[in-house]
């Protein structure tokens, strides 16, 4: 561990000048972050290689690289259903149900090389129109070799399979129900990443919390998160672009891939809590209330600190326009401080999603189900079953629309920036058009 310290102190060094993160959207902090793909040093400008990491490069000398990429998402959002719900304890809560039509997510990315095509460089900036939030954030990564890359700067939490490249590849433009549920956040850290043997991929990573979401230095304790996964791809040592979801490129032999992730962290109440029903905050209770609010688990008594532990395993599989992948989840929370008395000394959440896609028409039309089940503490069991459509119109899979529809029962989740809000129990309708270049 001193010698991971120390390396992290080495690469902290290295200047980074970025603006303070908001209220940071999950999506676009995973996109900002991840490590692009290889430069080539030979001199040159103008040529496009779509996705992340390339795009359009606007400068290439002999001393660094300039490329230019963008993601924009327009959405329209219905969620329907209940205005009120009741929490585990007897109380009514509001259910802040949403209808909008909205530029949601609006992202341009400066990705390249300086001095050395190992060393790389990415600043992002965004803007979420949902939250009126305009950030820039940035990271450095250097490829020592290709079992060994060292990271620093603001990334995802390992923890769960969709916080790891995918992005923005899902079936639909956001998380399912489950994932969102038990999934940890994103934070600013160092990390190391690679691929051990062929086929077996692993990250491991130390961060400042569950989120650094709208969170200032002032605020962090002096504990710090972990998180570390391993993917294993078998049959073909591969799984498609990004490893993304859905089985675009019509894989004429089964591609595999099955994974293990996991996450610890001492969380704390920070003080943005203050309001009682914060969004995009980390920790839920299975019926959507914040774990750190007052009242979360006794009336009148706030916990001030509670040890979060997560394990996932993950299991995926794709062959000729199929695509099955699941997930599965256990999580705890324990070692409570609070201002009071508390019923529980351990709260146990177990849960998982299964979804399945179908290219009807190759690279054109591409159908899919989802559902997600979460046994929570409490006796409360939330779940969703939906489906959906993307069309790719160019024959692309960087452009795309796409409809979603889902029943969700006493969502557990609740944010601005997916498909739910806390207690829902109705449909979600969306409709969507994303491009990335």
């Amino acid at each position: 561990m001193r010698s991971f310290v120390a390396i992290a102190l080495v690469m902290l060094s290295a200047r980074i000048v970025a603006a303070q993160p908001g209220t940071l959207s999950p999506e676009e902090a995973e996109a900002a972050t991840q490590p692009p793909t290889e430069a080539t040093p030979e001199p040159g400008w103008g040529t496009y290689e779509p996705g992340f990491g390339k795009g359009l490069t606007i400068g290439n000398t002999s001393l660094g690289e300039l490329s230019l990429s963008g993601y924009t998402l327009f959405r329209f959002i219905d969620q329907t259903g209940n205005d009120t719900f009741i929490d585990h304890l007897g109380n009514e809560q509001s259910v802040n149900r949403r209808l909008d039509i909205t530029l949601h997510r609006l992202l341009v990315y400066f990705n390249g090389w300086v001095y050395d095509p190992k060393f790389r460089y990415n600043t992002t900036l965004w803007t979420v129109l949902s939250t009126q939030q305009v950030n820039i954030i940035g990271s450095l990564s250097y490829l020592f070799h290709p079992a060994f890359q060292l990271s620093v700067g603001l990334n995802g939490l390992p923890g769960t399979r969709s916080l790891q490249n995918v992005f923005p590849f899902f079936l639909g433009t956001d998380r399912q129900l489950a994932d969102d549920f038990f999934r940890p956040g994103f934070t600013s850290g160092i990390w190391i990443s690679g691929t051990l043997l062929p086929g077996l991929d692993y990250i491991a990573m130390l961060g400042n919390g569950l989120s650094q979401v709208g969170i200032k230095a002032s605020q962090l304790t002096r504990t710090l998160a972990s998180a570390a996964s391993i993917a294993w791809k078998p049959t073909t040592g591969e799984f498609g672009t990004r490893g993304g979801f859905g089985d675009y490129e019509e894989h004429d032999e089964l591609a595999t891939r099955f994974g293990v992730s996991f996450t610890h962290s001492r969380e704390n109440a920070q003080d943005q809590l203050a309001n009682p029903s914060p969004d995009n905050t980390s920790i839920k209770l299975s019926d959507s209330v914040n774990a750190f609010q007052v009242g979360a688990l006794a009336p009148d008594v706030q916990v001030e600190t509670a040890t979060f532990w997560l394990l996932a395993a993950d299991a995926g599989f794709k062959i000729r326009g199929l695509h099955v992948q699941g997930e599965y989840y256990f999580r705890t929370l324990d070692r409570f401080d609070a201002t009071g008395p508390l019923p529980v000394s351990t709260i146990v959440d177990t849960g998982f999603y299964v979804q399945a896609s179908y290219f009807v028409v190759p690279r054109r039309l591409m159908l899919y189900g989802v559902t997600s089940v979460i046994f929570g503490a409490f006796g409360i069991t939330p779940w969703e079953a939906g489906g959906g459509a993307d069309v790719y119109p160019f024959h692309t899979r960087n452009m795309r629309l796409n409809v979603f529809a889902t029943h969700v029962d006493r969502s557990p989740v609740s944010s601005l920036f997916g498909y739910y809000v806390g207690g829902e129990t109705g449909m979600i309708y969306s409709a969507s058009a994303d491009l990335l270049f």
